[in-house]
Parts: structure tokens; C-alpha cells; sequence
């Protein structure tokens, strides 16, 4: 009975926006070859593609927290600041999704102190983080059925002891429905 009191709310970001592409900009020559004689377009659509663009991310209400102070994953397998991103795609009738998440390595982890970039440290064994580890994926797996997993830890600095219990993790877990993806960025930049 108090439903009419409670309003939901979603902490995240929404942003929809139509796009017109113009093809215009291109010459008649662009468009056909001396063999393909140019085609009268067959719909408004053809002419000038209207998208419906979408844009929705959604945070757990779980394990949320300011980034120094909430890391890793708890026992019930929920890690800290996952976000869910979904762009939605609507174009000729036909709607297109593609979802991302992100969140922190679902291993039990953290970082004291106030100083900037504070050294991480494990804070459970490899046999504590197991169950733990399955929770979420399994959880993962039951949203989205197939993960592509980009672990983007510094793998040779002081985030390496992370990205290595993290990797172990994943091996012990030997999903087939899971990838795993190791992308430092630090190598890139």
C-alpha cells in the first residue's frame, strides 16, 4: 500500500537523439559507375536515413561507492561500481542493441589510504574468492549468456597483483562461454 509513495528512480544516464545522414555531400559519380546507371531512390528514407539514437547506463545499487574507498567484489558476488551500458539503434523499423559492463575486478581487493593512486593489496585468499567469483559471473551469464571479458589492469606495474589473481580466477572458473582479454592500455598510450 505504499507503492504511491515510492517513486522509482535509476542512478545512471539517458540521452536519445535522432540523427539525419546526409549523403548529399557526395557527387553523382560517388553515388554510381558508367556501368550502374543511377537509381531513382525509392523512399524518403533512402534519400536522407533517419537513426534514432539511444543511450542508457544504469549503476548497481550494489556495492556503490567513491572509487578509492570501494573495490572488488563482496560475497554475494556483486562487484563494486558496475555499470550497465545499453545503445540502442532504431533505423528503418528495426531496432539494434548492444550492452557493456564495467566494473571492478571480482576479486577481493583494495586500496587504503588518501594518497593519490594508493598501492592495491589482496585481501582474501584464491579459495576464499572462488564462490564469490562464480556468484557474479554466474549472474552475468544468466543476463547476458555469452561475456567477453577486458581486463584492462596494468599488467606490470602495481596493479599486476590484481590482473594475476584476476586471470587465476578465470581460469579456475573455465567458462566456455566467457573470453578473456588482457588490454593494458599503459603499453598503448
Amino acid at each position: 500500500e505504499v507503492d504511491f509513495w515510492i517513486i522509482p528512480i535509476i542512478q545512471g544516464f539517458v540521452q536519445i537523439e535522432e540523427l539525419v545522414v546526409n549523403y548529399s555531400d557526395s557527387s553523382d559519380d560517388d553515388k554510381s559507375s558508367p556501368e550502374t546507371p543511377p537509381q531513382e531512390p525509392s523512399c524518403v528514407d533512402d534519400v536522407h536515413p533517419t537513426f534514432l539514437v539511444a543511450l542508457i547506463s544504469r549503476r548497481s545499487r550494489h556495492r556503490a561507492g567513491m572509487r578509492y574507498k570501494r573495490r572488488g567484489v563482496d560475497k554475494n558476488g556483486n562487484v563494486a561500481n558496475y555499470v550497465e551500458t545499453e545503445q540502442l539503434i532504431h533505423v528503418h523499423n528495426h531496432t539494434l542493441s548492444y550492452i557493456q559492463t564495467r566494473g571492478s575486478v571480482p576479486v577481493f581487493w583494495s586500496q587504503v589510504g588518501y594518497r593519490y593512486n594508493p598501492r592495491p593489496r589482496l585481501d582474501k585468499s584464491e579459495n576464499e574468492t572462488v564462490p564469490c567469483f562464480r556468484a557474479h559471473f554466474e549472474e552475468q551469464l544468466k543476463n547476458y549468456k555469452k561475456q567477453v571479458i577486458i581486463n584492462l589492469v596494468d599488467q606490470t606495474g602495481r596493479e599486476k597483483i590484481i590482473g594475476d589473481a584476476y586471470l587465476k580466477q578465470v581460469l579456475l572458473y573455465n567458462n566456455a562461454n566467457l573470453t578473456y582479454v588482457s588490454f593494458d592500455f599503459h603499453e598503448h598510450w
